[in-house]
């Protein structure tokens, strides 16, 4: 378990909360781990009808931690945390809110396509720099991705690595709406309150039937996995993060 991730719970509503803001939510294996186990945990939890996952005021989360990144490109363990969250993901039976304010990188942007309901900040900015640092985008974005933005907006954003402002992931579809940053818990709170109130046996189907396939999901997050730790051990991307480092320090 991770000392940076708080679960708890308000009402039917399980809340994770990304709490290592002097980092910016930079997710560690800890951290994937626990909030693997804390989504997993909720399928089977008649008491949790709904999930909510949060960051810190600024920060929903700035990624993966390069730390560990490094590790896995200079042939360290690569361990099985991301990839046991990603499957939490998309094998979820229960809806899922996020609320988003500040940074959101890399993850930090692809768990918006598993959520049901995503709010977001005006200061929200979503970017994926996967091919900058010499590796592809996960979650089963590549999948997912230009189904719901388009091929185009899902190229720009997971290929080409452009940002997206909070108002232009609202236009393409990647969050349900801009909130106030001083609104934005208690809004994503009586969204999961509303949740939490409809009939479990029919919101549970309708959401399976809207979610489409999850054996395709799964796949595609494996072969994503394959690409990701192939080229995280390659010289272009052991280059792209030790430039990515240098400039950090």
């Amino acid at each position: 378990m991770s000392e940076h991730v708080i679960v708890e719970r308000q009402g039917a509503a399980q809340i994770i909360r990304m709490n290592r803001g002097d980092k910016k939510n930079a997710l560690t294996r800890a951290m994937y781990a626990t909030m693997a186990a804390a989504l997993n945990a909720s399928n089977d939890d008649p008491e949790i009808r709904v999930n909510v996952i949060m960051g810190v005021p600024g920060a929903f989360s700035a990624g993966n931690d390069i730390a560990d990144f490094m590790v896995i490109a200079t042939g360290g363990d690569g361990g099985t945390e991301v990839f046991d969250f990603l499957c939490a993901l998309a094998t979820l039976k229960k809806p899922l809110i996020s609320a988003v304010d500040g940074v959101a990188v890399g993850i930090g942007t692809t768990i918006q396509f598993h959520c049901d309901l995503s709010f977001a900040t005006p200061r929200t900015v979503f970017h994926t720099p996967f091919t900058d640092l010499g590796i592809i985008p996960e979650a089963g974005s590549t999948l997912i991705g230009p189904a719901l933005l388009g091929r185009q907006a899902a190229f720009a954003m997971l290929a080409l690595g452009e940002p997206f402002p909070a108002d232009r992931a609202h236009q393409v579809g990647l969050i349900y709406k801009v909130v106030a940053e001083d609104a934005l818990e208690a809004e994503v709170l009586a969204a999961a309150a509303r949740i939490a109130e409809k009939p479990p046996t029919a919101l549970a189907t309708a959401r399976r039937l809207m979610a489409g396939d999850t054996e395709k999901l799964v796949a595609r997050i494996t072969e994503e996995g394959q690409h990701f730790r192939k080229l995280l051990a390659s010289d272009e991307a052991r280059q792209a993060f030790m430039s990515f480092m240098s400039r950090k320090k």
